[in-house]
């Protein structure tokens, strides 16, 4: 499998994919190595995922510029990401232990009851590309401690991040039977939807996550789907400081070239700050330094699948069409790689791709709204529900509005934000189950109730 930089299209390494033989001995392996880790005192598994966030520090500038090179991330906010998920050992160090441990719920009468919280066994991690350690570390960290074992099926777009996952791992002390990386195309995750697997964790998009939960139901075995969205941001004509909200909301739609699941995707401004905040975010959107991803100054790199280029570039037509009007951005840029420039429409309205349809790259409709009521229906007029951010000087105001969306995350004055002690979850098509917070390190357990008599 070729291993391709989307800033210049040009092959920078070749990897083996796996295929049905070595899937099913690596398979095998963890099997086999499961019990086994499961036995390993918490105490010490929780002590290895911290070893394993030492050894990424330690290794930060070669592992920021191997994700660069094969996502197109720029450098510097690669390094930010992987710095940032080390939050996931943080909190897997102070909580893990106090979540996974047994529970005493009744020690008077003749009956101790208790529960005890086992591993799932052997888990499938299918994982993404634009941003692997974050989305990796909430599954398969948590899945470790929790003493299952993981077959981690990395991006074909981040192979060369996943493998590095597991030479990290393997040193921190995880057994070479307990996590197994498997490189490929959609062929290998295929093989392992038909593998005997006991719990299936997949980041992705709605349409495959839909044909996985589909394709594993007769296993009756535990399917969780971190999937995507159409995130909303409503700007309230109270708001303290109106180019400081276009400055925030600018960097929500454009961070990692909007190739965020939780990425600002639609904004209404109401009408009395229309004008003004358009002009703001226009302005602060082209202070945008577009080029080579391994620049230190570049925030907008390529698009990490050359694919996405026409998905967008049709959108943008679209509402052009429709009537939309082109505020900057809205073509390609340079000669090579998979570059589009910060694109930012307005005069937009909810029949077109780019307000109902995920983007997933660096574009952005705003529209204006005469009132609250108005904003609600359009947040509402979707069939996601991953995030939804409010910008306003009023909590109540802003959080009577948030209640009514069916979203799993709520933001007020701030937006693309993950928190491991809070849980990351979506409604509707932006998936199912829980990672991240005390549910997310339940969510890789199966409970079991002891009845106790002397």
């Amino acid at each position: 499998m070729d291993i391709i930089n989307p800033a210049t299209g040009q092959v920078i390494d070749s990897i083996p994919s796996d295929n049905a033989a070595s899937v099913t001995e690596k398979i095998k392996k963890l099997q086999s190595g499961q019990p086994g880790w499961f036995k390993v005192p918490l105490a010490e598994r929780i002590s290895i995922i911290g070893n394993f966030g030492a050894l990424v520090r330690e290794n930060l500038d070669n592992l920021a510029l191997i994700l660069t090179r094969e996502t197109g991330k720029p450098l510097q906010q690669a390094k930010n990401e992987i710095s940032g998920a080390h939050n996931r050992i943080t909190h897997i160090e102070t909580a893990a232990a106090k979540w996974l441990s047994p529970e005493l719920l009744t020690a008077d009468g003749p009956t101790r009851e208790e529960i005890v919280y086992e591993p799932l066994g052997v888990i499938a991690n299918i994982s993404a590309w634009n941003f692997p350690y974050n989305v990796g570390y909430n599954v398969f960290l948590y899945a470790l401690v929790a003493g299952n074992s993981v077959a981690y099926k990395p991006s074909e777009y981040a192979s060369l991040t996943g493998l590095k996952f597991r030479e990290l791992l393997w040193k921190a002390g995880v057994p070479e039977d307990v996590f197994e990386c498997f490189t490929g195309g959609p062929d290998v995750g295929e093989l392992l939807l038909e593998a005997d697997l006991d719990g299936y964790f997949f980041t992705g998009s709605y349409r495959t996550g839909k044909y996985i939960a589909k394709k594993v139901a007769e296993k009756l075995v535990p399917v969780q789907l971190e999937l995507g969205g159409k995130d909303p941001l409503y700007v309230m004509d109270d708001v303290a400081d109106v180019r400081q909200a276009a400055i925030n909301a600018a960097e929500g739609a454009f961070y990692n070239n909007g190739q965020s699941c939780c990425a600002v995707e639609r904004i209404y401004v109401h009408e009395g700050i229309f004008e003004e905040f358009v002009e703001a975010f226009v302005s602060e959107v082209n202070t945008y330094r577009i080029g080579d991803p391994l620049d230190p100054e570049t925030y907008i790199g390529p698009l990490t699948r050359k694919e996405q280029l026409e998905i967008i570039l049709n959108q943008i037509k679209d509402a052009i069409n429709l009537g939309a009007r082109l505020e900057t951005g809205g073509k390609r840029w340079g000669e090579k790689g998979n570059y589009l420039l910060p694109t930012v429409l307005t005069g937009v309205n909810q029949q077109m791709a780019v307000m109902k349809e995920e983007s997933f790259g660096p574009v952005i409709g705003i529209q204006s709204v005469a009132d609250d009521k108005e904003a609600l229906a359009l947040m509402k007029d979707t069939d996601y529900g991953l995030t939804a951010a409010v910008f306003s000087s009023d909590e109540d105001r802003a959080k009577d509005l948030l209640e009514q969306l069916p979203t799993g995350t709520a933001y007020w004055n701030c937006c693309d934000r993950v928190s491991p002690v809070l849980p990351w979850t979506g409604r509707k098509n932006s998936g199912l189950g829980v990672t991240l917070s005390h549910l997310g390190i339940r969510a890789f357990t199966q409970p079991k109730a002891y009845h106790l008599r002397k």
